[in-house]
């Protein structure tokens, strides 16, 4: 599947010139500090509550900068070269997210281990959960055999290796998954924090229900999740409720990838038999979306593995925003956090290092784990000093550069999205939703 998914996955695009790099390094940080100084704006929607949190902020203005870059004045400009450079930052960027997420929760070991059976029951809920929602809807609108491929799974990387290796990417189920992956880009972040706000608001599920639910497999949307639940709770929780959506988020990148191979796939086709003759005649529309047909490759995945030296530019940026919202908005002085960021970089540079050794290396999984047992209190002589150092990096402080990176990397993708039509990215949210919800319910009955 390695080379299935690196061919499935790569994308031509325009290369980004060395000052193409540069701008788009300054304007990421720029659109970072901005941001940061609007901070959280919390309104009112019948009875519950939705929270804009920076991370919002930088994604949508990133996405705006990107998608207006012809009319932006040069010198700022964020073009189509350096809109696909940002998706290779992204990816390696949230190395250094990985590793934070990591280190928070092997500081928190107890509490996680305090969740027990949760976190394991709370899986068939972010396995299930996506089709049990979505597949229904799907059905009702109209769509054909794309439902199976946009309600599986979330549509992250690992399900388009499962489906390309499945039913291959020119085939509706895979017409599906590329729309479920695009829809998730583009809208899942700021549609996600919105429910997740929203469902916290309503103060029907416990604050640790909500965390697991937020590990939907996706470090964006985990940490857009997290912000908007964890913006309602009280701020002791924050590190408890971190360290239980990072290892929900863990289990569902690793075994998630294995329930929805043998699990929710081949429920999902099942039920599509069963259901579609029922639920298909309600529809009007006798075929697929025109627009799913239009989807190409070419829209997902932003190239391959990133050279050391872009490799670090990446932490350089998602360490300079770091470095910002961590004084901006949580006033920590910035030598103080430079000590906690330094820490990080060296844990991440340590594992790049062997996996450039072991190409096969599992990068996410070893990252994780190394993380993890570096940060459980007292097993080394360094870890109650690595605790204390890299505790005073606010966790929100590395979503608002990712996010932001995200943003420029899903504005070239505008075009193709606006051609999926609009019944396949309701159903692609309606998907997200149930993930979310999903493994929260379950959750709740342990809790």
């Amino acid at each position: 599947m390695t080379s299935t998914a690196s061919t499935t996955l790569a994308a031509a695009a325009p290369s980004s010139s060395a000052s193409g790099k540069l701008r788009l390094v300054l304007v990421t940080l720029a659109v970072v500090a901005a941001a940061e100084l609007i901070g959280p704006v919390q309104f009112s929607v019948g009875p519950g509550k939705v929270a804009l949190l920076p991370m919002l902020w930088a994604l949508l203005i990133a996405a705006a900068w990107g998608i207006a870059h012809r009319r932006v004045p040069g010198v700022v400009r964020v073009a189509t070269a350096e809109q696909s450079f940002a998706g290779g930052l992204l990816n390696a960027g949230l190395l250094l997210f990985v590793v934070k997420l990591g280190l928070t929760v092997g500081a928190a070991l107890p509490q996680v281990k305090q969740a027990g059976w949760a976190l394991l029951f709370q899986e068939f809920g972010h396995a299930l959960g996506t089709l049990a929602l979505g597949l229904p809807l799907a059905l009702l609108l109209g769509i054909k055999r794309e439902a199976v491929g946009a309600t599986f799974s979330v549509g992250r990387e690992g399900n388009l290796v499962i489906i390309g290796e499945k039913y291959g990417m020119a085939s509706p189920e895979g017409r599906g998954v590329l729309a479920e992956y695009i829809t998730g880009t583009v809208l899942g972040a700021l549609f996600i924090a919105v429910l997740a706000g929203f469902v916290a608001s309503l103060h029907v599920f416990d604050p640790r229900s909500l965390a697991m639910g937020a590990g939907v497999g996706s470090g964006s949307l985990m940490a857009a999740a997290l912000g908007a639940i964890a913006a309602q709770q009280p701020a002791e929780m924050l590190p408890q409720l971190t360290a239980i959506a990072a290892a929900s988020n863990l289990l569902t990148t690793v075994v998630g990838f294995y329930f929805t191979l043998f699990l929710s796939l081949p429920l999902c086709s099942w039920l599509y038999g069963k259901l579609e003759p029922v639920l298909g005649r309600f529809s009007k529309r006798g075929s697929q979306d025109a627009g799913t047909a239009a989807v190409s490759q070419a829209s997902v995945g932003h190239g391959g593995a990133m050279s050391l030296r872009d490799t670090l530019i990446a932490w350089a940026v998602v360490g300079g925003g770091v470095l910002i919202g961590n004084s901006l908005t949580y006033k920590v002085p910035v030598l103080v956090s430079l000590e906690g960021l330094a820490a990080v970089v060296v844990i991440a540079l340590i594992v790049e290092g062997i996996k450039r050794l072991v190409p096969r290396l599992p990068m996410v999984l070893v990252l994780s784990v190394v993380a993890t047992v570096a940060g459980i209190p007292g097993l080394f002589p360094f870890s109650d000093a690595l605790i204390a150092i890299t505790g005073k990096l606010n966790f929100l402080a590395f979503t608002t550069p990712v996010l932001a990176l995200a943003g420029f990397s899903v504005a070239k993708d505008l075009p193709v999205f606006r051609q999926l039509g609009w019944r396949i990215v309701v159903v692609s949210l309606t998907a997200t939703a149930g993930t979310f919800l999903g493994a929260t319910v379950i959750a709740e009955f342990f809790h």
